[in-house]
């Protein structure tokens, strides 16, 4: 799936962030040890803004920035050919990001493109980016360079943001199941995909071992509802 085909099915921005807060919130329960959390957000990330990201331990990842005035995104596959460690020397004897991966990228988002927590070298980590500002209708992304003849290429597209796509509570539980290695109750899924306010129910299961007001810190991180 290259990134045009993946941003045109992309829901808007509010929505995303609903599935990224859904997605971070089962993960917190499931994994209360957040080092071996796969996706995590941050509403403290800074001020006005927030940080939604997956990161699998092998290196793969992606953040979504979330700011007023709309939200970019960059998702990096260690092992695809556009990985600035993997691609070809730039003339200026540097390794950037892949040639056009950041075309007509707005200037409001420069903030992202060289953020610390994002680059390696100072070079922005990234195999695949797209972004959409507040006034947007579309989510919008470069134009990058054809790859070398006979590789077929994405850059992660096609599997980095596959929960952002198909929001289904089974869609989670089969990724769940098989990360975490554990039984995944699929009824406590549906709720908290549906972000209603968590009880100790919901939370026991998906995990009997936690109490609700463990999660206390999280979900104030998070920025998950809770009906008050």
């Amino acid at each position: 799936m290259h990134v045009t085909e993946l941003i045109s099915h992309l829901p808007g921005t509010p929505v995303v962030l609903e599935r990224c807060r859904a997605l971070a919130m089962l993960d917190a329960v499931l994994s209360p040890n957040w080092e071996a959390r796969y996706y995590s957000c941050d509403s403290r990330w800074a001020p006005e803004e927030v940080n939604a990201s997956m990161r699998n331990g092998s290196g793969d990842e992606y953040s979504i920035v979330f700011t007023e005035t709309g939200a970019f995104v960059r998702g990096f596959d260690h092992e695809s050919a556009l990985s600035p460690a993997r691609q070809r020397v730039m003339e200026q004897g540097t390794v950037g990001p892949w040639p056009g991966l950041l075309d007509g990228l707005p200037e409001v988002f420069r903030a992202q493109v060289e953020e610390p927590a994002f680059c390696d070298d100072e070079q922005l980590q990234a195999t695949v980016c797209f972004w959409r500002e507040a006034a947007d209708t579309a989510w919008r992304a470069g134009a990058p360079a054809p790859v070398p003849e006979g590789v077929e290429e994405d850059g992660g597209a096609s599997w980095l943001f596959e929960l952002l796509l198909d929001n289904s509570p089974e869609a989670y539980r089969s990724f769940a199941e098989e990360y975490y290695e554990m039984d995944v109750d699929l009824d406590a899924v549906r709720h908290v995909c549906a972000l209603r306010p968590l009880t100790q129910e919901v939370v026991s299961a998906l995990n009997p071992e936690l109490d609700l007001a463990d999660l206390a810190g999280d979900i104030a991180e998070i920025g998950y509802p809770t009906g008050e």
